[in-house]
């Protein structure tokens, strides 16, 4: 009987060890999750702690929201880091921010010192903001009447931020609708303006093809070609083969853990795109299956980087290439501790930015008589590829296209994230529609019949 229980006590702890493993995991990623949003709200976007605690730390993924208000938080704003504790037998969480490139965490274990490595660009450019430019390089001249029923639009606009109409308990921050190229309406939330940036989620991966598309103008980048990704060179691994096309298109038929694999070990836990995204393995071929994934972009992003180099020229294209160019001058893009950008996810941006980007593609990616996108490439990154999502919604290479039954015109465009970011493009309108939002789960802010509101007030 001692023999049998001790046998009993034994198989105990081993089933329960890894349980209190996952258990101090999850504590970690709640840290991490911690860490980055202080970090890159305080420091991006020169927010409070408390307002960064009320939007970016609640309404989140409901297994790290009750942990995160228990963790201790050292917030060194000399130092411009975060620390954040979450088990005593291991330094706290760390995010330290850069300039141009933002926060990045250092990986679960490491300690404060490991900061002073993380990638910087090398001369650390000073940006030219040139705010007193005219609109769209600065802000000088922006705002115009619109063209239509003036009521109607402003009607619409004060209804997405009522938190009812357009989806109950949704929670709009800004609203900018271009028409003609002129704003010709824009609204924030009490605690926001026009410069104060906030995370994109995946209206980044619409960002990421978009600098995949500087890079394809300039004559760096073939999307046709296999995805030049370093860790699949080996002889022999069948990943070699897939394109970047099929990258930008969510049909690289690589597994992922789920649809729209969160990525929380890159995103919060403090790994790398290198080590984490790249080793996933073919589960079906590509082309033939749409599976939407972070990891998708990660990878045409990494490529690019490969061919880039693995130095300050990686790091500072997408400024020099595009941000810059068109004003985006508080987009932020922000990197793993190694150096490659979360281009799936972690930009933060304000919606006057993202009008800006939406003018490229409204003006065919021309600016002020320069190309900077290819020709033809806003019919590319909406082009439907031979896998698309069951939803109704349709997929290009890192824009989404509307449903037909909806009404909207045929070449209207829309980058989504989560948590209610939208930037849609409506160029036979000449209209550019933005809204962000902190919407939480089981909240949606109905984008769709905002935007038929929106079209319908002007002409």
């Amino acid at each position: 009987m001692l023999r049998f229980a001790a046998k009993i006590l034994v198989l105990g702890a081993l089933f329960a060890a890894p349980a209190a493993a996952q258990d101090r995991y999850t504590r970690a990623l709640a840290a991490g999750y911690k860490a980055a949003f202080l970090c890159s709200d305080i420091f991006n976007a020169g927010q409070s702690e408390a307002i960064v605690a009320a939007d970016d730390l609640k309404r989140i993924y409901p297994e790290l929201e009750p942990i995160i208000p228990s963790l201790e938080t050292k917030i060194d704003k000399a130092a411009k880091t975060v620390s954040v504790s979450f088990d005593p037998a291991l330094p706290p969480r760390i995010a330290a921010w850069r300039p141009h490139l933002g926060c990045a965490q250092l990986p679960i274990g490491a300690a404060a010192e490991a900061a002073a490595r993380l990638p910087r660009l090398a001369e650390n450019p000073a940006v030219d903001r040139a705010d007193a430019r005219a609109w769209p390089d600065g802000d000088r001249g922006a705002v115009a009447k619109p063209r239509g029923d003036a009521a109607a639009l402003s009607k619409a606009v004060a209804a997405a931020f009522d938190r009812r109409s357009y989806g109950q308990g949704s929670e709009t921050t800004a609203v900018v609708v271009v028409q003609d190229g002129r704003i010709v309406a824009e609204r924030y939330r009490g605690d926001f303006d026009m410069h104060m940036p906030q995370r994109t989620w995946s209206v980044a991966k619409s960002i990421a093809g978009s600098v995949i598309g500087a890079a394809v103008q300039q004559g760096l980048f073939d999307v046709n070609a296999p995805a030049p990704v370093p860790e699949w060179q080996a002889p022999g691994d069948p990943r070699a083969a897939i394109t970047t096309d099929s990258l930008l298109r969510m049909a690289s038929g690589l597994h992922s853990d789920t649809a729209g694999n969160r990525t929380d070990a890159v995103y919060f836990g403090g790994s790398t795109v290198t080590e984490d995204v790249t080793a996933w393995p073919i589960e079906a071929p590509a082309n033939t299956r749409f599976r939407y994934a972070n990891n998708d972009i990660l990878l045409a992003v990494r490529g690019l980087r490969a061919k880039l180099g693995d130095g300050d020229r990686a790091l500072a294209f997408p400024f020099e290439s595009l941000f810059w160019k068109i004003g985006m001058t508080r987009t932020i893009p922000e990197t793993d501790w190694q150096g490659n950008f979360i281009l799936s996810s972690q930009v933060w941006t304000t919606a006057r930015d993202l009008a800006r980007l939406g003018l490229l593609y409204q003006n065919g990616g021309v600016w002020n008589g320069a190309r900077i996108l290819p020709e033809g490439w806003g019919a590319y990154v909406s082009r439907h590829g031979p896998a698309q999502p069951a939803s109704g919604y349709g997929y290009g290479a890192s824009f989404w296209t509307f449903p037909k039954e909806l009404g909207l015109p045929e070449d209207a465009i829309i980058a989504q994230g989560n948590r209610g970011q939208y930037l849609a493009v409506i160029p036979s309108r000449k209209i550019v529609i933005v809204r962000r939002g902190y919407d939480g789960p089981g909240t949606a802010f109905d984008q769709s019949a905002f935007i038929l509101d929106v079209l319908a007030a002007l002409k």
